[in-house]
């Protein structure tokens, strides 16, 4: 029995009856499931429920019998749903961009300045310059001319500004909308910026109120400036004020600056063709400048009679008239290094006048006619012979006798460097500071007759040398400054003293620094040019002293004086009679000496060129009755020159100047000179006849300048040749 039940495993099955037992094999197939509704949400296995019996045929029952959803009507019922609710969103779209745009309307508006507390500003304070003859030399701050009156113009001047710039000035209220569609429509079709949308109103507001950067605040603050414009001031009064402060580039505010700028006029001599010309800058000062682009300025002019004639208001024969013969604009004199002057007038206005707190007008000395020639002779020696030579850099400076500047060259070219050469720097002045040691032995007692030894010099190792190491023995004082001989220059300056070299030197205007040494004699001290050559000025109006200057007058735009200068009565730095030999003696260096290339036909004329050590610095300083000059030639770097002398460039430099500064005016001599220069005195003759001939038996030496040739010998002639002989070779065709 134990044995039956182990073989079944699973003991007896016994006998099952009722509903339980029909229940009990049941199982759902796959099949016999309802297929639940597309839009019933899926239930997990894990959440569902054993389903009993008794309920389980009548929910299939109900599932079966659900009926199905419709299906979505045809195409036109869903375009009829897509464009309602296009509509809907395109209006919610549109009233949060107006509340945006409200938005930032008043956070624009929200950084403006307070419309009630809104003022044109006055112009930033301007320093026009002026020539002594009243022409306009150069300007600093904004180029602001002053304010003209719109009844004061020509009627076409702001007629071509309404032309080009805002057709319908008149109609708007500040802002075209007609005009910025236009702009928009033809931006669109150019696919670029090709027009602007601004009025006239909204660049007078952008010009005086705001920054030029592009942003949408800064167009928004325009627009709402423009038309607090509008409601304040009348279109007359608008169109006024656009004139007179609208950029026109090269610093020039108004179109009574621009007019001066460019066509040295006023605005109310402007032709039609200038003012199409002035009109069509607004839209690029910088690239249309006509001194800079007459090209491109021209182009744009004709465009601007174009549209002055499309708007009739000039006739088509006026525009073509004015297209054929377009403006030029005219150069100002001494354009660019007429700016070394104006610096240097900036740098004394404040101990002048003080702080500057409206518009001046600075009259100075300076004859724009001379700058011109001044800086034409500098940057033309340059530009020939500053490779030859290796130079760089030149300066130039001329006054009368009294000390007025007539024109000043700090540099080749401004704009590359605005040092002023002429002004700041100080460079040895090599031989050109021996006039101050020869005046020194003058003063002392001796004459320009005196007789020196040029022969060579040890001073405890120190060996001054002449140029070319040759010796002449025997010399006079005239000679010996004449043709620059350094030992003699140093045993004069050893004899006098340096120091009293150094006292005269700053008596005569010299105010560097000076070392009180035996090489004070050869310029080894560093001095200005400014001050170099006011120190010669003595020399050439009997021994004045002189106070270099250039301001004369400043006054206000409207006629307030607030400086002039003052007439001093001048020092007797140097006796009449001792100017007198100096000029005797200085005459003989273009005569017969170091500067032989200069000459003015007609005039007397006189001065020293100097060299420094290793050739750095070349000079020449010269006068006559009429004007005082000095040239200097170098590098900045104070690097040496190729061999460039005080004799050759500055020379060429200086007569090309004094030619044309002496052109059209009286011949005069120098004050106090002994004789003409070219017939000598009897006093003169006889220390002529008695000087020494023999030149040193040293070949090797020679002077600063090349030997002179025998026809023309530096040598004295001997007394066995006789008054007579001697002056005849004097005075036709022998020793000058």
């Amino acid at each position: 029995m134990a044995r039956g039940r182990k073989q079944g495993g699973g003991g007896r099955k016994e006998p099952r009856f009722g509903l339980a037992a029909a229940m009990a094999d049941l199982r759902l197939d796959p099949k016999d499931r309802i297929p639940a509704s597309a839009d019933a949400p899926k239930k997990s296995a894990a959440k569902k429920k054993p389903v009993e019996p008794d309920d389980d045929e009548p929910k299939a029952r109900s599932a079966k019998a659900a009926p199905a959803r419709p299906k979505a009507s045809g195409g036109k019922s869903r375009w009829g749903v897509s464009i309602g609710r296009l509509a809907y969103w395109s209006v919610v779209g549109g009233l949060w961009g107006v509340i945006a745009l409200i938005g930032v309307v008043i956070w624009a508006g929200a950084h403006l300045p307070p419309i009630q507390s809104l003022e044109i500003p006055k112009r930033p304070p301007t320093i026009e310059i002026v020539g002594y003859d009243g022409t306009m030399l150069a300007q600093r701050g904004e180029m602001a001319g002053a304010n003209v009156a719109l009844k004061d113009l020509p009627p076409y001047l702001p007629k071509a500004f309404i032309a080009i710039e805002d057709r319908r000035f008149y109609q708007h209220f500040g802002i075209d909308p007609i005009g910025i569609a236009r702009a928009v429509v033809a931006n669109i079709l150019h696919r670029g910026v090709s027009q602007g949308g601004s009025t006239l109103t909204q660049q007078l507001a952008k010009n005086l109120f705001l920054t030029q950067e592009r942003t949408l605040a800064r167009k928004l603050q325009e627009a709402e400036l423009a038309l607090w414009l509008e409601r304040k001031y009348s279109k007359r009064e608008i169109l006024e004020l656009y004139l007179n402060r609208v950029y026109f580039g090269s610093g020039a505010y108004g179109v009574e600056a621009a007019a001066q700028r460019y066509f040295g006029k006023s605005a109310r001599q402007v032709t039609v063709g200038e003012a199409a010309m002035l009109a069509g800058l607004v839209k690029s000062p910088s690239r249309l400048a006509p001194n800079r682009n007459p090209e491109g300025a021209a182009k744009r002019a004709q465009t601007v009679l174009a549209a002055m004639a499309e708007a009739r208001f000039i006739t088509e024969a006026q525009a073509q008239a004015q297209i054929a013969h377009p403006s030029v604009a005219v150069k100002p004199a001494g354009a660019g290094t007429v700016n070394y002057v104006a610096d240097w007038i900036g740098e004394v206005l404040d101990d002048l006048v003080g702080q500057i707190e409206e518009s001046i007008v600075v009259e100075t000395t300076i004859d724009p006619k001379l700058q011109s020639v001044a800086e034409a002779a500098i940057i033309d020696e340059l530009a020939a012979k500053s490779v030859k030579f290796n130079v760089s850099q030149g300066a130039l400076v001329a006054m009368t006798p009294d000390g007025a500047v007539r024109a000043m060259v700090g540099g080749r070219n401004y704009s590359d460097s605005q040092f002023n050469r002429a002004v700041t720097a100080r460079r040895q002045p090599g031989s050109a500071f021996k006039p101050f040691v020869y005046l020194t032995a003058i003063e002392q007692g001796l004459t320009p007759d005196t007789i020196r030894q040029d022969a060579p010099l040890d001073l405890k190792g120190w060996r001054p040398e002449n140029y070319t190491r040759e010796y002449f023995g025997p010399v006079t004082l005239t000679q010996a400054l004449a043709m620059s001989l350094n030992t003699v220059a140093v045993r004069i300056g050893l004899e006098v003293g340096p120091k009293n070299v150094v006292r005269t030197a700053h008596r005569l205007g010299i105010a560097s620094k000076l070392d009180p040494n035996p090489s004070i004699a050869l310029g080894t001290s560093e001095v200005s040019m400014i001050e170099l050559v006011g120190a010669y000025a003595p020399f050439s109006n009997g021994g004045l002293s002189v106070s270099p200057h250039v301001v004369t007058r400043i006054r206000t735009l409207d006629g307030k004086l607030l400086y002039m200068r003052q007439n001093e009565q001048p020092a007797q730095v140097i006796e009449p009679r001792n100017a007198a030999m100096m000029n005797q003696m200085m005459q003989e260096t273009l005569i017969s000496g170091t500067a032989k290339k200069a000459e003015i036909p007609g005039w007397i004329a006189a001065g020293k060129t100097g060299t420094s050590q290793d050739f750095r610095d070349a000079w020449f300083i010269g006068y006559t009755a009429h004007l005082v000059t000095g040239v200097w030639l170098g590098n900045d770097d104070n690097s040496p020159t190729k061999k460039a002398t005080g004799g050759g460039l500055p020379v060429e430099v200086w007569t090309r100047f004094m030619r044309a500064a002496h052109q059209g005016v009286p011949v005069a001599s120098l004050p106090n000179a002994q004789g003409s220069g070219l017939v000598p005195t009897l006093a003169q003759i006889a220390s002529q006849i008695t000087a020494p001939t023999a030149p040193a038996p040293n070949a090797a030496y020679a002077p600063r300048t090349a030997a002179p040739s025998p026809a023309r010998s530096n040598v004295r002639p001997e007394p066995a040749a006789g008054l007579d002989g001697w002056l005849v070779d004097r005075l036709f065709g022998g020793q000058r």
